[in-house]
């Protein structure tokens, strides 16, 4: 049982000391990782995702539950307990959604199709394109791949820590990620440069030059700012949906 992530500081490109001693993360919270294009937010998902131990050019340190993990945690996919999903996911697999979520469940020791059918209605719940159990994982959509990954993630795989790289520009339906993952008691690490999905988080690390340069805690001054963004999201979803759906607009959508 994972009850708490401990990331321990490391150095800038510059060798220069973060400025933090360490960041603590357990089930259920919601992180967002923010800064400029190229200042290290996909590095400190990496170093979260291989269980770093000083062995990485940022020189961090990982610890599961107050202490280094153990080998299989590294090593053994099936038991890692990490899932981390990128912009650039896609599947190889020339199979259909149905047998590829079967495949895996038999492979986590899972019987039957009632797991399979609740992955697949969850994914649905994050994406705009309906995902259907016959078609093939190959013939999938960016945002249907991530949306169901996430899903797998959540049920199948039941990672407690998901780190997801840059994925809401993937047609997926970020609010809905964050709500279910809060759900599940998963912790999430979120690369962004999405506002709306840095307001909706329970922190923020903000990176610079390679660094962790500030930690985050929202005090309940942004819910302006958030209503606000929730409605402009959703504004934009309506009107993606017409753009989609071959209809002009010839009139701006109310927020």
């Amino acid at each position: 049982m994972i009850h708490e992530i401990t990331i321990l500081s490391g150095r800038n490109r510059s060798g220069v000391p973060e400025g933090f001693d360490e960041i603590r993360i357990k089930p259920g919270d919601t992180i967002s990782i923010v800064g400029p294009t190229g200042s290290g937010k996909s590095a400190l998902i990496n170093d979260i995702e291989i269980f770093a131990n000083r062995d990485t050019v940022t020189g961090r340190k990982i610890l599961i539950n107050g202490s280094i993990p153990p080998e299989y945690f590294v090593r053994d996919p099936a038991r890692k307990p990490v899932a981390m999903i990128t912009q650039n996911t896609r599947c190889l697999c020339d199979l259909s959604v149905e047998d590829f979520l079967l495949m895996h469940t038999k492979s986590r020791g899972y019987q039957g199709h009632d797991l399979v059918d609740t992955t697949i209605s969850l994914a649905n719940q994050f994406t705009g394109e309906p995902i259907r159990r016959n078609v093939r994982m190959t013939q999938l959509s960016g945002g249907q791949t991530r949306s169901l990954m996430v899903a797998d993630a959540i049920l199948i795989s039941n990672t407690p820590i998901i780190l997801l790289d840059e994925v809401e520009n993937a047609g997926i339906f970020k609010d809905r990620v964050i709500e279910a993952l809060r759900r599940y008691h998963k912790a999430l690490l979120f690369v962004t440069h999405d506002p709306l999905v840095s307001l909706l988080s329970d922190r923020r690390i903000v990176m610079q030059d390679g660094a962790v340069v500030k930690v985050l805690t929202p005090n309940g001054s942004e819910q302006s700012a958030l209503k606000q963004m929730l409605a402009y999201d959703a504004a934009i979803a309506r009107v993606r949906e017409m753009i989609r759906a071959g209809e002009l607009i010839t009139k701006a959508v109310p927020a």
